[in-house]
């Protein structure tokens, strides 16, 4: 019993292959042993590309193929995983050469998501994906091609093959899917709306996997969202209304964290979940500062901001783990010319948390402006009540005096903009 207990609890063992490293950079495929780490997998080895030759059969050439099938013998290897798209062709004849399971980092990233799906919404859009994804690649499954369904010799024709039902099936059901997605999405529509009558200013914390996230959001506003040291390990936007202390508000949400090459069958099925991010006012992009390759995430975070028509929202970087590396001259130094006008923040110890809201305050909210608005145009005072925040009235005998914060893309500015006090 306790054999059959251990084998269950076997890890996969993975040979990693990666292309040819950068100028300057080892190769070492690091993201995909993070990607496979949180999959549960095993590390055994890693093949460093020194040159990548077109090939038909497998996308390099030939003798290499055979040497990377031989290493995966040699380490007993139960499956091989490469750090590119691989094509669904090559992806069988790599199976028929080394007899065990291959494919790509696409469909790694896609089994993680599937691991980490609590929500219907989640569910669905994983589901979606995956099916996607292995559309084109049904085929892989079949060694025998002739197993055919109806029809009979010189009457019907040949019938239908097996694949040919099964693939079928599959986008019977990834039509389903996309209805059943519709729905949500008119839900999720609905809740916005409802947000956006309020005229609640909207936030929303963005960057790469594992950066931190979530532990912002729950230090931030005392939510209790899953929080774990390994990627992907939030996939649900998560929102949550902020009070500030001179009254006014905004909204805060945690979404799904970003990584290189994001497969697009994934942005396609995340579309209405990345919308809340395209549809936010700021963009706070956490960024992990213990991170040596912090630098490159970046790079990719705004490329996939990019990708889902966000990179023009207002952004504040924030460098986030910074009790990490407070010790550390040479670190800090780095990031200082990385990121010269980042915050200094950390979820753990709430450092840079009083300077964080005081920016956001002023970019969702506005400068402070005193203004002495007439009697007669005393309409105005609930224009710029509806339209900012208040923060000291005074009813005079001829006018009003204000103090309130309105946001520079406010059109309350142009009609109030001559009784403003410098």
């Amino acid at each position: 019993m306790v054999e059959v207990k251990e084998e269950e609890e076997k890890k996969v063992r993975c040979l990693l292959v990666a292309p040819p490293p950068r100028k300057g950079e080892d190769g070492f495929p690091y993201e995909l042993k993070g990607l496979i780490d949180t999959l549960g997998f095993e590390f055994c080895k890693a093949v460093v590309l020194n040159r990548i030759e077109p090939h038909p059969t497998y996308g390099i050439g030939t003798g290499k193929a055979q040497e990377i099938s031989a290493i995966a013998k040699e380490v007993f290897a139960e499956c091989i995983i490469f750090d590119w798209e691989l094509q669904p062709s090559k992806q069988r004849n790599w199976e028929k050469l080394t007899g065990i399971p291959c494919f790509d980092r696409n469909e790694v990233i896609i089994r993680i998501f599937a691991q980490r799906a609590q929500t219907k919404e989640a569910t669905l859009q994983v589901e979606l994906a995956k099916l996607t994804y292995s559309l084109p690649r049904l085929s892989h499954s079949y060694g025998d091609m002739a197993r055919q369904r109806g029809g009979s010799y010189g009457s019907k024709g040949s019938g239908e093959t097996q694949l040919e039902l099964d693939r079928r099936q599959v986008e019977n059901k990834i039509l389903q899917i996309k209805k059943e997605l519709e729905q949500v999405e008119i839900v999720r529509n609905t809740q916005r709306k409802q947000r956006q009558k309020t005229s609640t200013p909207s936030c929303a914390l963005v960057g790469y996997t594992n950066a931190g996230k979530s532990s912002l959001l729950n230090a931030l506003t005392g939510a209790d969202v899953f929080v774990e040291d390994k990627l992907f390990a939030t996939l649900d936007p998560t929102t949550r209304k902020i009070t500030l202390a001179e009254g006014g508000e905004f909204l805060l949400t945690d979404t799904v964290g970003f990584i290189s090459n994001l497969p697009h069958t994934l942005i396609d099925a995340f579309k209405s979940t990345l919308e809340e991010t395209s549809l936010a006012d700021l963009l706070l992009i956490v960024i992990d500062s213990s991170d040596e390759n912090c630098g490159k995430q970046y790079a990719q975070v705004l490329k996939v901001l990019k990708e889902i028509g966000a990179e023009e929202n207002e952004k504040i970087i924030l460098l986030n783990k910074t009790d990490r590396i407070k010790n550390d001259e040479a670190t800090v130094s780095k990031l200082k010319n990385l990121f010269p006008d980042a915050i200094y923040v950390s979820a753990k110890t709430q450092e840079g948390f009083e300077q964080l809201l005081n920016l956001v305050t002023k970019k969702l909210l506005g400068e402070i402006r005193s203004l002495k608005i007439p009697m007669e145009r005393c309409d105005l005072v609930e224009l710029v009540r509806k339209n900012g925040t208040i923060m000291e009235e005074a009813w005079q005998d001829t006018c009003i005096e204000l103090k309130a914060r309105l946001p520079e893309s406010s059109r309350t500015l142009a009609l109030i903009k001559d009784f403003l006090i410098e």
